[in-house]
């Protein structure tokens, strides 16, 4: 059954600047804004923009994120004719395995896409914190009759030597791509988000395969093909919320911003356009008696006695009595035990922060950096962990780090 578009979800991201997070995680998979994880935003948006066949490209410790997906269910991606289909790597008889690169990545699953013969293929990005109608961006590439359409965010021009850039002209038409140059002809960063016309895609995947010199990346060989070709190129202007989270403190950003859904751009609580998530099967949150809880997010299965202030609690977080969290970020199933104190912060999963430990500290002067503590470390009890600490193996109790 033909199927107008189908989108292909680049998740293979190994996210190492995100460093202790995603040891044993692919980057899509980090939790985020309480009770979801990063994936969960393309998903959700391509749901809600009526893409009903979604193919996500992994490859780096796949493990989490493919038991998350399962079947697809809570994003209503359970289907019988398409759905969502987790595509690792494998062995063919040619030899190639390894993904080598995003068109690489793409080009090793064609016989995926053929099977429901689309006009049109969306390519995303599983790393990005954002919320986009793709059915408008689809109605964009069609009106321009395009053949390749980025989507494109304004950036300040003193970050713009940041990016990729499009430069285009008064049409959207893109005349040039300039990959993070020293001198901007332009502020229109690539989101990583694109549309092709499945016949164009399918015959530059092809050729950029051929040759032996090619990285196999869209950004630095797809791209640069297309403009030489002359191809029928256009920039869709995206001004809604979009973050890369790639970093420690991007992703710290992200979840405050969480916090203040009315002047940071990301509401995750508009009903009009819901972020679906897979539930974690815990019971309510309990704010206990004497517990000061203020503008924070506290997730399924919480049990707070003490302090949380401007922080995002993840499912089943325990906050025991006197202990102070304050601009922290802690994932799900971490204990802070009793008298501990943290902040400014990411904490990953199931972390055990011993009595009156202390896990950062609030920014004094140019120091911002934000401490991470990794899934599953222990903290022992009074241990100091400096503010921008990334620990990734257990502190013994009153040990500095």
């Amino acid at each position: 059954m033909a199927k107008e578009m189908i989108a292909m979800l680049l998740a293979g991201g190994q996210g190492s600047r995100l460093y202790a997070l995603t040891e044993k995680l692919a980057k899509p998979a980090v939790p985020f804004g309480g009770k979801y994880r990063i994936i969960d935003f393309p998903l959700s948006n391509c749901v809600n923009s009526g893409i009903d066949t979604v193919g996500i490209l992994t490859q780096y410790q796949p493990l989490v994120l493919n038991e998350y997906i399962g079947n697809g269910q809570p994003w209503d991606l359970d289907r019988l004719q398409g759905g969502v289909h987790v595509l690792p790597p494998y062995q063919k008889s040619s030899g190639s395995d390894w993904y080598k690169g995003t068109a690489n990545a793409i080009y090793q699953n064609i016989s995926f896409i053929e099977r429901y013969d689309p006009k049109y293929v969306i390519i995303l990005s599983g790393d990005q914190i954002c919320k986009q109608d793709y059915s408008d961006f689809l109605r964009f590439h069609k009106e321009k009759n395009a053949e390749f359409s980025v989507a494109v965010m304004e950036v300040p021009w003193e970050e713009a030597s940041r990016f990729g850039l499009m430069v285009a002209d008064g049409d959207d038409k893109i005349t040039e791509f300039q990959e993070k140059p020293k001198e901007p002809k332009s502020n229109l960063a690539s989101m990583g988000i694109y549309i092709f016309n499945w016949d164009i895609l399918r015959k530059y995947l092809e050729e950029d395969e051929a040759n032996p010199e090619s990285e196999n990346d869209f950004g630095n060989n797809i791209i640069p093909s297309l403009l030489r070709d002359g191809r029928r190129m256009y920039a869709y202007h995206f001004d809604g919320y979009w973050k890369d989270v790639g970093t420690i403190s991007s992703l710290w950003e992200a979840n405050m911003e969480v916090l203040d859904p009315e002047h940071s751009g990301i509401n995750l609580f508009d009903s009009n356009w819901k972020i679906y998530s897979r539930n974690s099967g815990m019971t309510g949150h309990k704010i206990c008696k004497g517990a000061v809880v203020k503008n924070s997010m506290i997730t399924d299965g919480c049990r707070i006695k003490g302090s949380v202030k401007h922080s995002v609690l993840f499912a089943g977080v325990k906050v025991e009595d006197g202990a102070i969290v304050e601009d922290a970020v802690v994932m799900g199933g971490t204990v802070i035990k009793a008298g501990a104190v943290v902040k400014h912060c990411i904490v990953a999963e199931n972390v055990i922060i011993g009595e009156n430990a202390v896990v950062g500290a609030m920014p004094s002067g140019d120091e911002n950096g934000v401490a991470t503590v990794g899934a599953g470390v222990t903290i022992g009890n009074g241990a100091k962990v400096g503010p921008q600490a990334m620990v990734r193996t257990n502190v013994e109790g009153g040990e500095e780090v």
